[in-house]
Order: structure tokens, then C-alpha cells, then sequence
């Protein structure tokens, strides 16, 4: 691959070009005109990252040689001793800092998230690296390919606002009129009304609605209740409501082929899972209540407790799961305890493990400016005078005159912000995701570093808008776009055409980015109380409610997870007219069990213990961090000989002087210094 070694000797060389980075920050306003080399040079390097990453079946044995070679060539360091990706990431940081406000930051940041995709692996290599950790940890398999059960789960019916409620129940007055003027007709013989459907099921219902996954369900049964202040999300009928349907419908004509529709067995899609920490709590409330004390951490002794409880400790132990993350904490802990007996860690030089090492002097730099670049393409943030032009490699040098270029204009703005955070996103939680398996002190510390840099708030900021607008945005112009508009003619563009936008029913672009950003919000609060706390703060529940309106599973599934770990701290009130929401937790959302997450039970749930949860976390950050990659780490540790024997034996060179002196020193230090035996005598 020596054509790349080249290019990115080039960009190396554009990165380090003073003279354009001095001129680019005077100016005034910065326009393509100012990156041309360095958008060239990327749209390259991004192209051969891509072909040579996209795998396909009839791929001869050369061609995946080349592409291992390529990907470890990729992971290795290539220029000043480290890989491509920091190499990425110190233009990131440069950019946001403005000493390079030229950057094109859309090209780097793609060209970022590829090479780590390719590098690391995708989620279907994390899956696999995954299964192959845990074997080789003697853990158990796990319950089900999380990825099989997703592309699997089927779309709730999205919720309802108060406004479709209230237009709902003005709907079903005024079908309550126009049913008794059809009355009155029936009796003077002429009814220009057919006959009434009979009832329909959900299920039907669903099947129908899955041809448009954002439709709103705003006609309902009429003997839905008005009262319901919930407009949950209901994927199937109630099973003992199902024998009140008067006719059965006919069977509906089947809207995609039997072979692609994937039945679930009866029964809930997850398996459900306990952890050791919650068969001990049991046990030491059963103890407690039954015999009186406790016996610690003993899972196994079950003397003295009725027969209910011995099947209640069986059922949890058989869905007991043990995760890699627990594993390498009590390894961790192990080496803390005893440095010296255990000896120093086997590290297997990995391309996360690389990466880490890399990204670690100058990580919280990487994160803040990731951020940085997110608030700024967000679509609820607002142009401010000090923040980041994200917008240097989308502007031309001379503003638009006509109507038609400045909605070209506006267009290719929009899509340049959607592009960037698509990118963000994924390299957010690509780099959570390997981090965690790799070791799960990594994986803390990218998460806390996301934390104090105010993520959270950052993510529900990004979702308190027009969900279903933002989904269905239609930011791009299909004649314009590669490889169509190189193979085909370019036809003439005009203001209808480009209102029409694509014929898309969403905009898979900005689906991909919520999904991310929810899986990433998900993986910071998850099990952190103070974390869910902040959810609650900056109530992101009716946020988050809002975005359940997207009729997508996967979206769905995350939204439920977030709405379920704080549904402790909501409240009752916020339960009571929820329930239709908590059902959908129940059916979708795995089970925990003996997880009280829908009451206010939890012991871990102590609001004056969130400072100190953060802080205990950091310090386990900084001890591994310390004991793993500090190098001047062996000062405090050096192995001392108490033996006497040997300490005597040892042979020691000593000056040629000192023989001369030797008299003189034993006089001094010896046989002039008083001993005073009684000493020994007395109690220390």
C-alpha cells in the first residue's frame, strides 16, 4: 500500500503547513477555497479505506490477504510513531482549538469513523469478540445474539400527544353525531353510510402500519377509553382480550415475503438476567427476616430458610449471568492487593489496546473537542460568535445570488450538519463499545470524561425538538448525489425539484445518528445512580416519551431502557398515568429479576452517595492507569531481601580507600556510639 504511505505523507505535510494555518485565522471568513488540497487528499484516502473495508463473498484469497495487511498497516503507527486514527484526532483537536479553522472537519471526521470501524471492528465483530472472551474466561455462553434479537423486534404503535388526544375525543363526538343522523336516514329507508367493519386486532393493525414506520395512529377504535391520560405504546392485544373481538377480519394480503418475516417464539424476546449482587441481597433479606443474621457474600448455605426461598435461589442461579466487565474488576482488584506476588500483566497488543495507549495523554482533549463539533451541528443549538465554524468545507467563495442556489445552499448546509453528527455518533459509541471489551477501567474513563463534559445534557438537548421532523427530513438532492451523479447525465436543476428531495420515507442518515446517541446515553447511565439522576434532573422523561413516536424497534428499545432506569425516580403519580408506557418496558425491555425498577425500593438508590460514587470510580480509573502504563511505577516497588543470610553473603565492591579508613570508621560509628540494651526491654 505504498500509494497511501503517500498520501498520507502529504497530508502529514498539509497538517504542518504554518503558513496556511496562520493565513486561514486572519481571514475573516474561510470558504472552500481554503482546503482544497487537504479535501482532495482526503476524499481519497477515504475512498480506498472504504472499498478495501467493504467485504464480499466472492473475494479471492489475495484480496482478503491485502486487506488484513492493509487493516493491520492501519492500526500500526505509520508516521511519528502512531496510527492514523491520532494522527485524525490532533486535526480534530487543532480544529476546535483554532489554530486550523480550514479543516475540513466532515472529511477527517469520516474519515476518523471508518478507520476506527475498519481497524477495531464493527458490532458484528464485537459480538464474535466478544463470545470469544467469554470462552476464553470460561464464562458461560451468552443467552442470544442481541443483534439476531433487534433486527428481529417488531415496532410499537408510536404514542399519542395531548393534542391527538383531545382531537381524538372531538373526532369520536362527532362520529357519535354522524352515527345518529345515519339512524335517521336508515328510517326513512335512504343510509349513504356502508355497513360498520367489524373490530380488527392490533396485530393487524401493526402488520398493516409496518409499510410506513412513522405513521401516527391517529384514528383509534371507538371504544377506546377517553379518559386514558397515557398514549403508550401497545404492540399486541392483551391475550384474555382477544376472544371479545366479534368477527374475525380476513386475513390481510401479506405485504412482503413469508421468508423474510420472522416469528418470535411465544414468550418475551430477552432472556432474563441476575447478577451475584442481587442473589446476595436477597439472601441477606431472607436471613434477616427468617433467622436473624447474615452470612456476608455466602450464596451457597441456605440452612434454616423455608423451601420457598431454596427454589427462589435456584431460579435466580439459573439465570445468573456474569459479565467480562465484572470478571476484569476482580482481576484488577487482585493486582492491586498484591503487586509483587501476582507479577506484572500479560497485555495482548491489540488495536484497541493501541489506540488507548495512544489517546490516553491527551483523551479528555479528544473528548471536548468530539462535543464541541456535536453541539455546534446540532439542530436545537443556536449560532453563537465564539463557537467553532463547523461550516469551512460547505461554503463557496462567493455567497449565492439566485433563489435556486441559495436553496442549494440550504440544503447542502443541513446535510453537511446531519453528515457530521452521523459521524460523531458512531465514533462515540464505537470507541465505548471496544473500549468496554477490551478492559472496563477504558471504557470508565471515556465515559467519565463524557460526563464531566456535560454529554448528557448535550444528548437530550439534541432530542428536545420535532423528532418525527428531524427523522423525516429530506436534506439532500438525489441527482447530486455519488456514484449517480458520475454515471448519469446531470439534468437541470429547478426550485420544484429540489422541494421534491428524495423519495425516501425517512432519512436513514438521521435515524442512524438518534439510535447512536440513545445507545450512547445508555451506556453512560447505565447502573450509575448519580448518572440516572441527571436524566431525571433535566427531565428527560417526557423527552424521551416524545421520541417513541418514531415507529422503529431498535429506537424504541433504547428510549424504553432510558424511561425504565428512572422510573424509580419519577414518581407515583408519573407511574399511575404511565401505564400503557410501563407495559411496553414489561414486553420489550429485559427482565432483571428481583429488580424492583418500577418502585422506589432500591437500596443502591441514595442520593448523598453520588459524589462519593463518581469519586470512588475515578480513583479505581487512576489506580489501573497507574499500575498498568505509568512507567516510572517500579520506584515504590523495588523487591527488598530480608534474609540475612544473603544480605551477609552478598559481595559488595568497595572503594579502594575505604581500607585505608576502615580503623577509623569502626572507631567513629561503632565503638563511640553508646548502646543502650535496656532499650530492647521496653515496651514500644
Amino acid at each position: 500500500m505504498g500509494i497511501f504511505t503517500a498520501l498520507l505523507e502529504l497530508l502529514s505535510m498539509e497538517i504542518d503547513n504554518n503558513q496556511a494555518c496562520s493565513s486561514a485565522v486572519r481571514k475573516p471568513a474561510i470558504s472552500l477555497a481554503d482546503s482544497t488540497e487537504l479535501r482532495v487528499l482526503l476524499s481519497i484516502m477515504y475512498l480506498i479505506v472504504e472499498t478495501i473495508r467493504v467485504q464480499t463473498e466472492d473475494d479471492r484469497p489475495e484480496w482478503r490477504a491485502a486487506r488484513e495487511a492493509f487493516k493491520n498497516e492501519l492500526g500500526s503507527p505509520l508516521y511519528n510513531g502512531e496510527p492514523l486514527a491520532l494522527l485524525l484526532f490532533t486535526m480534530v483537536t487543532k480544529f476546535c482549538s483554532m489554530n486550523a479553522p480550514h479543516f475540513p472537519m466532515k472529511k477527517v471526521l469520516l474519515l476518523l469513523w471508518k478507520t476506527i470501524l475498519f481497524t477495531l471492528g464493527g458490532f458484528e465483530e464485537l459480538q464474535e469478540m466478544k463470545v470469544r472472551g467469554r470462552e476464553g474466561l470460561n464464562l458461560p455462553p451468552l443467552p442470544e445474539d442481541s443483534i439476531k434479537v433487534v433486527r428481529a423486534m417488531r415496532a410499537a404503535s408510536p404514542p399519542a400527544s395531548a393534542m391527538e388526544l383531545i382531537e381524538q375525543q372531538q373526532q369520536q363526538k362527532r362520529g357519535r353525531r354522524s352515527r345518529r343522523s345515519a339512524f335517521v336516514d336508515s328510517l326513512e329507508g335512504d343510509s349513504p353510510f356502508p355497513k360498520k367493519q367489524p373490530l380488527v386486532k392490533q396485530d393487524s393493525l401493526d402488520t398493516y402500519n409496518e409499510r410506513d414506520p412513522f405513521k401516527n395512529d391517529d384514528a383509534r377504535d371507538e371504544e377506546e377509553d377517553p379518559e386514558d391520560t397515557d398514549s403508550g405504546i401497545e404492540g399486541e392485544v392483551d391475550p384474555l382480550d382477544r376472544d371479545v373481538i366479534i368477527q374475525p377480519p380476513p386475513p390481510p394480503p401479506p405485504l412482503r415475503p413469508p421468508t423474510e418475516r420472522v416469528n418470535f417464539p411465544k414468550g418475551l424476546p430477552w432472556a432474563p438476567k441476575v447478577r451475584e449482587k442481587d442473589i446476595e441481597h436477597f439472601l441477606e433479606t431472607s436471613r434477616n427476616k427468617f433467622i436473624g443474621f447474615t452470612l456476608g457474600n455466602d450464596t451457597d448455605t441456605l440452612v434454616g430458610l423455608p423451601r420457598p426461598i431454596h427454589e427462589s435461589v435456584k431460579t435466580l442461579k439459573q439465570h445468573k449471568y456474569v459479565s467480562i466487565a465484572e470478571v476484569q474488576i476482580k482481576k484488577e482488584d487482585e493486582l492491586q492487593q498484591c503487586p509483587m506476588s501476582l507479577g506484572d500483566e500479560e497485555v495482548a497488543e491489540t488495536p484497541t489496546e493501541m489506540l488507548y495507549l495512544g489517546m490516553l495523554p491527551n483523551l479528555s482533549q479528544y473528548v471536548i473537542a468530539l462535543l464541541k463539533l456535536l453541539l455546534a451541528a446540532a439542530p436545537t443549538s443556536k449560532a453563537k460568535t465564539d463557537s467553532i465554524n463547523i461550516l469551512a468545507d460547505v461554503l463557496p467563495e462567493e455567497m449565492p445570488i439566485t433563489v435556486l442556489q441559495s436553496m442549494k445552499l440550504g440544503i447542502d448546509v443541513n446535510r453537511h450538519k446531519e453528515i457530521l453528527v452521523k459521524a460523531i455518533s458512531a465514533l462515540l459509541l464505537l470507541l465505548l463499545k471496544h473500549f468496554k471489551l477490551n478492559h472496563i477501567y477504558q471504557f470508565e474513563i471515556v465515559s467519565q470524561h463524557l460526563v464531566f463534559a456535560n454529554c448528557i445534557p448535550l444528548i437530550l438537548k439534541f432530542f428536545n425538538q420535532n423528532i418525527m421532523s428531524y427523522i423525516s427530513a429530506k436534506n439532500s438532492i438525489c441527482v447530486l448525489d455519488f456514484p449517480h451523479c458520475v454515471v448519469h447525465e446531470m439534468p437541470e436543476l429547478t426550485a420544484e425539484s429540489l422541494e421534491a428531495g428524495d423519495s425516501n420515507q425517512f432519512c436513514w442518515r438521521n435515524l442512524f445518528s438518534c439510535i447512536n446517541l440513545l445507545r450512547i446515553l445508555n451506556k453512560l447511565t447505565k447502573w450509575k445512580h448519580s448518572r440516572t439522576m441527571m436524566l431525571v434532573v433535566f427531565k428527560s422523561a417526557p423527552i424521551l416519551k416524545r421520541a417513541l413516536k418514531v415507529k422503529q424497534a431498535m429506537m424504541q428499545l433504547y428510549v424504553l431502557k432510558l424511561l425504565k432506569i428512572q422510573t424509580k425516580y419519577l414518581g407515583r403519580q408519573w407511574r399511575k398515568s404511565n401505564m400503557k408506557t410501563m407495559s411496553a418496558i414489561y414486553q420489550k425491555v429485559r427482565h432483571r429479576l428481583n429488580d424492583d425498577w418500577a418502585y422506589g425500593n432500591d437500596i443502591d438508590a441514595r442520593p448523598w452517595d453520588f459524589q462519593a460514587e463518581e469519586c470512588a470510580l475515578r480513583e479505581s480509573i487512576e489506580k489501573f492507569n497507574s499500575r498498568r502504563y505509568d512507567k516510572n511505577k517500579n520506584g515504590d516497588f523495588v523487591p527488598v531481601d530480608n534474609c540475612l543470610q544473603s544480605v551477609l553473603g552478598q559481595r559488595v565492591e568497595l572503594p579502594e580507600d575505604f581500607h585505608y579508613s576502615y580503623e577509623m570508621w569502626l572507631e567513629r560509628e561503632v565503638f563511640s556510639q553508646p548502646i543502650q540494651w535496656e532499650g530492647l526491654l521496653q515496651n514500644p
